[in-house]
């Protein structure tokens, strides 16, 4: 299966040497999912809203689903798609990628099938599959170094509990990522709360790209991938 190109809604730095945060939304939604989130986000980074690639109802999706799970090959073929997209659009600049809820569990398999190839990672709302994932990699501190933005809404009706805390586990104890953490009150949604602590979190990390040794690393793999 082939997909078209990514459809998308930019923000923040036209310069293309910027560091690039990519945005994903949940199951059933599309690009516009974001754009209340935006006034929050650092202007010195290029935001790119992206709409996944499946249809799914009057929304979309960046993987199929069988039987209320995810379909690991649709996935796959979902991450080849984007990171072709980033091989071409990025060229070398750091990508950090944001994911809510389903687009949550995208950009965690990202992250956990290349982790040299992005500079941080947002896991709003949602769980990354790392039962599904742990036969595939050795997950014992994969993201070493790697800065990650996890926020949990503590009434939360859509994603399963467990899921959530193995989530949380796998982040804070066992990945070896360097990981901000936020307990939001509220429902399934990117309240203006957790938008502005991702804001900072975000000019956080574009600030010390470049700094440090790990960061230096991190662009330095980011680099060779993308050529």
């Amino acid at each position: 299966m082939s997909f078209p190109a990514p459809v998308t809604v930019h923000a923040g730095s036209e310069d293309p040497q910027a560091p690039l945060v990519v945005l994903f939304h949940g199951i059933g939604e599309d690009e516009s999912m974001f754009a209340p989130a935006v006034p929050h986000l650092p202007a010195t980074a290029g935001l790119v809203l992206m709409r996944g690639p499946i249809a799914t109802g009057r929304g979309y999706n960046w993987f199929e689903r069988r039987d209320g799970r995810i379909h690991p090959p649709s996935l796959v073929r979902v991450m080849d798609w984007f990171e072709a997209w980033i091989d071409e659009t990025a060229a070398g600049r750091p990508v950090v990628v944001v994911g809510f809820s389903a687009g949550s569990a995208f950009a965690g398999s990202l992250v956990l099938r290349s982790p040299g190839r992005y500079a941080g990672a947002a896991v709003l709302s949602g769980a990354i599959p790392v039962e599904s994932l742990g036969g595939e990699v050795g997950l014992a501190g994969r993201l070493s170094g790697l800065p990650v933005f996890l926020a949990v809404s503590e009434q939360d009706a859509i994603i399963r509990e467990e899921y959530t805390r193995e989530t949380w586990h796998y982040l804070v104890e066992e990945s070896g990522a360097e990981v901000t953490t936020r307990r939001d009150p509220g429902i399934h949604e990117v309240t203006e709360a957790t938008a502005v602590e991702l804001g900072r979190w975000l000019e956080r990390v574009c600030a010390g790209l470049g700094t440090g040794t790990t960061t230096a690393r991190r662009q330095g793999e980011c680099a060779q991938t993308t050529r």
